[in-house]
């Protein structure tokens, strides 16, 4: 049965005197598809401001919000309501071709894919290509599906979670010379240890359910990144389509997990960006809230 969910993304900007404004660019709207269904929404914007509603080149619905005054406070308040199918394509049986590593793309997909399967970010000594292959069997054959879950599961065993207010994400190889990184970093590292093997992936940014949160459960979860904006992956899997894989908490899809935006990297896919105008130590601070709840 389908799930339906209310979401509410609050975030406040706040500065020790009003300033000026730039225009800002907001993305809050989940992506409809045959699994994701959005029944309503709602944007707040204080001050005063004129939005318009556009589709950015990746088809993500993107508010550009213009306040059109001076204050001391910018609060935007994005509400919505969706239903979500009980749907896991992880489940779907792959193309024959694709069912061992490695496999290959048709021409078609690899024209559709090509600026998902090319990396962003170097890797001068082939660190992050060696911790890729570490996932390759050498006991036999490699499963294309197993390949992937086995890295998903590493990162959420093996790397700490440490959420971070800032923008920006850090690079691969940071990520694992730390051992530690924020949702974001841990998708951008699947991402581009994919990518080395072959793999076709792109950026996801949106929400995750937490039933503990919701007072379900027994208030013990091991689940991280709820009650914020959270940052996952897709990977293209010839027969299953576009395959959701959460590093940080071991998610494969499943209802949890709500999309927002996609990208080839999480700098195209800020939830809000923007720009303000007065003296440099004008910027006191944001906060972000973000509520999920099931509907009964």
């Amino acid at each position: 049965m389908p799930v339906r969910y209310d979401i509410q993304h609050t975030t406040i900007y706040r500065y020790r005197q009003p300033v000026r404004f730039g225009e800002h660019r907001v993305m809050f709207r989940p992506r409809d598809s045959h699994d994701l269904r959005v029944l309503a929404t709602d944007l707040d914007v204080s001050p005063e401001s004129s939005v318009r509603m556009i589709q950015d080149p990746l088809s993500n619905s993107v508010a550009l919000v213009q306040p059109l005054g001076r204050a001391d406070k910018l609060e935007i308040v994005c509400s919505f309501r969706i239903e979500h199918a009980h749907s896991n394509n992880l489940e779907l049986p792959l193309s024959k071709s694709a069912e061992l590593y490695p496999f290959a793309y048709t021409l078609e997909e690899r024209y559709d894919l090509e600026h998902y399967l090319r990396p962003y970010h170097d890797d001068p000594d082939g660190e992050l290509t060696a911790w890729a292959r570490q996932f390759i069997r050498t006991d036999g054959p490699t499963g294309t599906r197993e390949l992937l879950i086995a890295m998903n599961q590493h990162i959420r065993d093996n790397l700490r979670y440490l959420g971070r207010d800032e923008e920006g994400t850090q690079s691969p190889a940071e990520t694992l010379k730390a051992g530690s990184g924020s949702c974001r970093d841990f998708a951008l590292l699947m991402m581009e240890a994919a990518r080395r093997l072959g793999f076709a992936t792109r950026f996801v940014s949106g929400y995750l359910y937490d039933p503990a949160l919701d007072g379900e459960g027994d208030g013990d979860s091991s689940t991280v990144g709820a009650g914020y904006t959270h940052a996952w992956l897709q990977a293209y899997l010839p027969g299953a389509g576009w395959v959701p894989f959460d590093p940080t908490n071991n998610l494969l899809g499943g209802t949890q997990l709500i999309r927002v935006g996609i990208a080839r990297d999480p700098s195209q896919a800020a939830p809000i960006s923007g720009s303000w105008f007065g003296e440099s130590d004008d910027y006191i601070g944001m906060t972000v809230s973000v509520t999920v709840k099931r509907r009964r």
